[in-house]
């Protein structure tokens, strides 16, 4: 199989025909072998069974309905696990990805990137509570990740086989794999992509999300950063209070010894003893998250490198 493609469906029964036509129009000029594989995840408007119909008249949709709904992370990495293309690509069901720009993310994949992520760039959506959003989402991730994208939140993505299926995406990841993905060392592009307005169904997305992408930021940025050594960023937090406490006591004594200053009402005093606690425990905290590592990567025999070819 050449290309797999790889659709999340959440209550999206008006627009999965239509967009499976526009895929095989798309992949027929394109003359490739294909498969769509679309995840239902515990739809409830009658889309799973239209892709059971559908998956009769058609044997190279592949269908996998979820017993409830997951989420739209464990939807595609569901659809990685079952793909069987070199090329996986992932789009949503709600038409506004553009299937007709699916060929040109092929073409840069074959140039020799290993993932390229599209970019809306005339979006389609309200402006206050879908754009402007996004334009600060994308600027924080791009500057903490150093993964530098204008959008990260577009579902319309290429991978070559072997990158996707090395992922390992929980909770809301999906909007970080670019990020998530630079651990490996993957070669990165980004095209400008058409974006459509919903014609059908309603959107799943709105303002609540934004708490969540923040707080999965900083385990994402937590993840690249020190997963594999998290004892330098608890041991840095904790010796920086433990010698900022260590500080403020040694000039309370100064001050006792001195200039005579009293000791027993100054909050500074119960202050910096906390400080000092607090960088204890951090270290301990980093000291225990060492040896979880360690045991996590030895006895689950977790590769701490990827290898991209091996020759000979």
């Amino acid at each position: 199989m050449d290309i797999s493609i790889v659709l999340p469906v959440y209550n999206e029964v008006d627009n999965l025909q239509p967009l499976c036509g526009e895929i095989a129009t798309a992949m027929r000029e394109l003359g490739r072998d294909y498969e769509i594989i679309l995840v239902d995840d515990g739809s409830s408007d009658g889309s799973r069974e239209l892709l059971a119909t559908m998956a009769e008249e058609d044997k190279r949709l592949k269908v996998v309905l979820f017993r409830r709904n997951f989420g739209q992370t464990p939807a595609m990495m569901a659809g990685f696990d079952y793909a069987s293309g070199d090329i996986i690509i992932t789009l949503d069901a709600d038409r506004q990805n553009d299937p007709a720009d699916i060929p040109m993310l092929i073409a840069k994949i074959e140039q020799g990137y290993d993932l390229v992520s599209g970019w809306r760039y005339q979006r389609k959506d309200g402006f206050l509570l879908r754009r402007l959003p996004s334009m600060i989402a994308n600027r924080i991730i791009s500057y903490t990740t150093d993964v530098s994208l204008h959008d990260y939140g577009c579902s319309l993505k290429a991978f070559r086989s072997e990158v996707a299926k090395s992922l390992h995406l929980y909770g809301e990841m999906h909007r970080f794999i670019p990020a998530i993905a630079s651990w490996m060392g993957v070669r990165i592009a980004e095209v400008k992509v058409n974006h459509r307005p919903r014609v059908a169904g309603t959107s799943k997305y709105g303002i609540s999300r934004t708490f969540r992408v923040i707080l999965d930021l900083i385990a994402v940025k937590y993840l690249l950063s020190y997963s594999s050594r998290p004892v330098q960023f608890f041991g840095s937090l904790g010796l920086f209070s433990g010698a900022l406490g260590t500080l403020i006591t040694f000039w309370l004594v100064f001050e006792r010894l001195f200039m005579a200053v009293p000791l027993g009402n100054r909050p500074l005093l119960l202050f910096a003893v906390l400080l000092i606690f607090i960088g204890l425990q951090f270290i301990t905290v980093g000291l225990l998250a060492e040896m979880q590592t360690r045991i996590y990567h030895e006895t689950q025999d977790k590769p701490v490198y990827v290898v991209r070819e091996v020759i000979n």
